[in-house]
């Protein structure tokens, strides 16, 4: 990755901040910033495909609920039989 100088103002208090979080972290404050650019830049990136395709989606029959969903994550699992050293069986 070829990198490109600029300048940024920073809070002064911020700047302290990301000199003690770097210095505890063994990293560098040039390489945090970096990564703040970073991952600014890509959580509001516009993307020029969908993520997935209609061939990657689910059909579920319809709409689902949050009643829906809250009841299928909340059924759990029959737990498997237990073999005399406490292995599944």
């Amino acid at each position: 990755m070829a990198l490109k100088r600029t300048n940024v103002y920073a809070d002064e208090n911020d700047l302290d901040l990301l000199k003690e979080a770097a210095a505890r972290l063994g990293r560098s404050e040039a390489e945090m910033i970096r990564e703040a650019i970073h991952r600014m830049a890509m959580a509001h990136r516009v993307w020029d495909e969908p993520f997935v395709s209609d061939e990657e989606t689910f059909d579920f029959g319809g709409p689902i609920t949050r009643d829906d969903i809250r009841a299928s994550v909340s059924e759990r699992p029959e737990a498997p039989e237990q073999g005399p050293e406490g292995h599944a069986a």
